[in-house]
C-alpha cells in the first residue's frame, strides 16, 4: 500500500485537497485526478466561482455531498447540482463550462471533484453532458454506500464513462466493520472524507489517499465512529498521459493547439448566461 499526502490549492476561491495527480500516484485506473473541497463554510458571495474554462480528452466528474453550485457550459445546460447527486461533462474534442455557487446567502460545502482521462478511441468525441439525482444505494454492516460509477454489490451506477471504473461514497454514522468484494484486475485507492478509518487495520485519516494496487479481492473497512470514505477502481490505465491546467492531452503539441483555440476564441463554443469572467489559458512554453 501506498500513501499519498494532499496538497493545498486554491479552486475558484475555495481550499481544496489534491490527492491526484502528484509525484507518487499519477493515475488510479482512468482517474487522473481528485481534489476534496471538505466542509467549509462561507459568507454570502462566498463559495466556488470558477469562470467560463475549457477542457480536452478527459470527463469531469463531480460528487456534491453538502452545498449546491450551478453548471454552466457551451452546450446550453444549465443544471444545478445537490447533495447525493452526481454531474458527469464529457469534453471531448472540446468544452467549455463554468462553476458558480450562490452569491446571495452564506452557506457550507462539501464536494469531490475527479477528473477521469478518457481513451484514445473516445478523447475527440463529441462534448455531452450528464446529471444523475438518483444513484443507487446499498446497506452494509453498518455503511451506507452510493454507487457513483459502474457495477458492484449487485447495483448499476447510470453515469455513462468509457473506461471500466469503480467509485463509490461509504458513510457509517457509528462504529462499523465490513469486508467488500473488489475486482483484482482493478487498482484501487481509498480517500477519508471525514472521521477516521482503518483499512486492513491501517488507520487512515482525513487529507491522505492510500493506493492500494492490484491483485485484491477483498478489502475490510473499519471506524470506531462516525466516518466518511471514496472508494475509487478501475483497470490501469494502458495510455501515458499529459495534463496540463484544465486539459488532458497525450502530447505538448495538443496542448499548445488547446490553448490558442481557446485563448482565440475558437473551438470551445461560449458559457451563455453567467456573469463571472472568462479565464484565460496559460502560456504552454516549457511544457513536455
Amino acid at each position: 500500500m501506498q500513501r499519498v499526502a494532499a496538497r493545498m490549492v486554491d479552486v475558484g476561491g475555495m481550499p481544496v485537497r489534491r490527492v491526484l495527480p502528484t509525484r507518487e500516484r499519477r493515475t488510479v485506473g482512468a482517474w487522473c485526478f481528485l481534489d476534496h473541497a471538505w466542509p467549509v463554510e462561507f459568507d454570502a458571495g462566498g463559495g466556488i466561482h470558477v469562470g467560463p474554462h475549457p477542457h480536452i480528452g478527459l470527463q469531469t466528474f463531480t460528487w456534491m455531498i453538502e452545498g449546491e453550485v450551478l453548471h454552466s457550459d457551451s452546450l446550453g445546460n444549465r443544471q444545478w447540482i445537490r447533495p447525493g447527486q452526481v454531474n458527469v461533462m464529457t469534453a471531448g474534442h472540446g468544452i467549455s463550462h463554468a462553476e458558480d455557487a450562490p452569491h446571495d446567502r452564506a452557506g457550507r460545502s462539501h464536494a469531490v471533484q475527479l477528473w477521469i482521462a478518457l481513451p484514445d478511441a473516445e478523447r475527440e468525441r463529441a462534448p455531452m453532458f450528464q446529471h444523475c439525482p438518483d444513484l443507487p444505494h446499498v446497506a452494509r454492516d453498518g455503511f451506507d454506500i452510493t454507487l457513483l460509477v459502474g457495477d458492484w454489490l449487485g447495483a448499476t451506477s447510470p453515469a455513462q464513462v468509457f473506461s471500466p471504473l469503480l467509485g463509490a461514497d461509504l458513510r457509517a454514522n457509528g462504529a462499523a466493520t465490513t469486508a467488500l468484494p473488489l475486482r483484482k484486475d482493478f487498482e484501487h485507492a481509498v480517500l477519508c472524507l471525514d472521521g477516521e478509518i482503518r483499512i486492513e487495520g491501517e488507520a487512515l485519516a482525513s487529507g491522505t489517499l492510500l493506493y492500494l494496487g492490484t491483485g485484491r479481492e477483498s478489502l475490510r473497512i473499519e471506524c470506531d465512529s462516525g466516518a466518511r470514505l471514496l472508494l475509487v477502481g478501475g483497470e490501469p490505465f494502458a495510455e501515458d498521459v499529459l495534463l496540463w491546467w484544465n486539459f488532458v492531452a497525450r502530447t505538448a503539441e495538443e496542448m499548445a493547439q488547446a490553448t490558442n483555440d481557446w485563448n482565440h476564441g475558437d473551438r470551445f463554443g461560449e458559457v451563455r448566461g453567467t456573469g463571472l469572467h472568462r479565464l484565460v489559458a496559460p502560456s504552454v512554453e516549457g511544457l513536455h
